[in-house]
């Protein structure tokens, strides 16, 4: 492995950036002076090996961890020191790897509780439900029914309980619940993890049409290698909490520091082009 940093591109000024980020467990370091940005706008992939720091990476930028070193930029903005909260407020939303939805509630229930640190009634309206609490309750059924159930296929379900649905399902009232939160920055952890073909398919899709039509910057920690090097702008490599590469996928295919890191994995074979398809197919 070389010791040069990455090649990075010029790109317009990142929405999300992270600044020498290093943390440690004990005498472990999980992340080393990881620094790239994310521009506005871009779906930017994140992958490594199993235990590269990805998910620490994940819970550095949502709040969960506090680095040791480093900073992260949200607008330009410093936001380490930030509450998971306050950094929501700001236009972060996270889905997680681990579905964490409430199963006895029903689906658009879930979904509106994406919206809790957006609400502006207090505790006295919520508790009267009249006036304030009712308007702004009215006003965000109809906008997760219009944007976020419609984009996402799921108005079926709408009424149904979280506890009845299959996995493939659940992981799209995850990903309504975070878009409930109105993100600038959408975090997804893994988002097909454990999804067959057609369900991995729909997810790449919606991924694009939240882009499209929200405009929300995307930051995806994923292990599909299919999936990244089809709908991913920017690809950011990770290996023993280290960056080793960054670039457009196809560049990322053909790093031989990525290559390395990923011999004796699933995913090696997954790093080449894969064949164009014939036309008409």
């Amino acid at each position: 492995m070389n010791n040069h940093p990455p090649q990075r591109e010029e790109t317009s000024a990142a929405i999300l950036e992270l600044r020498g980020l290093s943390l440690r467990f004990g005498g472990i370091d999980a992340l080393s002076k990881v620094s790239f940005p994310v521009a506005p706008g871009s779906i930017t992939a994140l992958i490594g090996p199993n235990g590269a720091g990805k998910t620490s990476l994940f819970n550095c930028i949502s709040g969960f961890y506090k680095p040791f070193a480093g900073d992260i930029l949200f607008k330009g903005q410093s936001i380490t020191r930030l509450a998971p909260p306050q950094r929501a407020k700001l236009g972060l939303a996270r889905s997680f790897q681990n579905i964490a939805l409430f199963r006895g509630l029903t689906v658009l229930d879930n979904i509106k509780l994406g919206r809790h640190s957006h609400m502006r009634s207090n505790l006295l309206d919520g508790l009267i439900y009249r006036g304030k609490a009712q308007r702004e309750e009215e006003a965000l059924t109809a906008e997760i029914e219009e944007k976020i159930i419609g984009i996402l296929d799921i108005g079926h379900i709408r009424d149904e309980s979280v506890a009845n649905l299959p996995y493939g399902l659940r992981k799209r009232v995850e990903l309504a619940r975070a878009l409930a939160m109105r993100p600038q920055v959408l975090l997804l952890d893994e988002p097909v993890a454990g999804m067959n073909h057609e369900e991995t398919k729909d997810i790449a899709r919606f991924i694009l049409d939240i882009r499209k039509e929200w405009g929300v910057t995307v930051l995806m920690v994923e292990h599909d290698m299919g999936m990244v090097m089809d709908i991913s702008d920017h690809v950011v490599v990770l290996s023993f909490g280290k960056l080793i590469a960054e670039g457009k996928p196809e560049q990322i295919q053909r790093n031989p520091d990525v290559i390395s890191a990923y011999l004796g994995t699933d995913a090696a074979g997954q790093l080449a082009p894969a064949p164009a398809a014939e036309e008409g197919a």
